[in-house]
């Protein structure tokens, strides 16, 4: 079993975590951090809750943020509400010896307005539920072109709730060059439907 040091963990994140109780790597964090935090690399994962997905995907995330410039540099999009505060709590936890990094989640149902006041001041990560964001874009507050990662957490959900169109949408305004990655919670859904969503085709196995 790998240490979190050995799987390229930064100190700060490492004080952080273990203070919260982390000791070993859960196999999903084994397989998919050291891969996160490779240049340009693609994922799909599946795996359950209370697998610690947040964390395979939160902790490399936090560690690839450069804090000095503050424009959004990675984007996690999942279903709900309740599902975009508690990954924005938990990499607020990860990143508590990180200073000045602003993790913002937006989502319907609260103040829009507090929501375009954060995202003038600066963020370095967006955590979004699609429709929100979509409103975001279209206001001209959101700005993706800046994105060098993103997640969709609970991929398979977002379909099943009618959010491809809204998928598409935002994608078409991240840069080409990025990678998406999913994390799934009961089927694997083929990476065309994030990477090559202009051919608007997918294949589920």
């Amino acid at each position: 079993m790998k240490t979190f040091e050995e799987l390229g963990v930064s100190a700060e994140i490492r004080q952080a975590i273990e203070e919260m109780g982390y000791e070993y790597p859960m196999p999903v964090q084994e397989e998919v951090i050291p891969y996160l935090l490779g240049n340009r690399n693609d994922v799909v994962a599946l795996a359950q809750t209370g697998t610690g997905k947040t964390a395979a995907f939160g902790l490399p995330l936090i560690q690839k943020i450069d804090v000095k410039n503050c424009v959004p540099q990675a984007l996690i999009l999942c279903p709900t509400r309740e599902l975009c505060l508690q990954i924005a709590g938990d990499l607020t936890d990860y990143s508590k010896y990180i200073t000045n990094l602003k993790i913002l989640p937006v989502y319907g149902g609260s103040s829009i307005d507090s929501q375009i006041r954060s995202l003038k001041k600066g963020v370095h990560i967006i955590v979004a539920t699609p429709g929100r964001l979509i409103d975001l874009m279209e206001r001209k507050v959101a700005r993706l072109e800046t994105i060098q990662d993103v997640v969709m957490d609970e991929a398979d959900e977002m379909l099943n709730m009618g959010f491809t169109e809204s998928i598409n949408a935002i994608l078409e305004q991240v840069p080409e060059v990025i990678k998406a990655h999913e994390f799934m919670e009961h089927r694997i859904v083929h990476k065309g439907v994030v990477n090559h969503h202009k051919k608007g085709q997918h294949k589920e196995n």
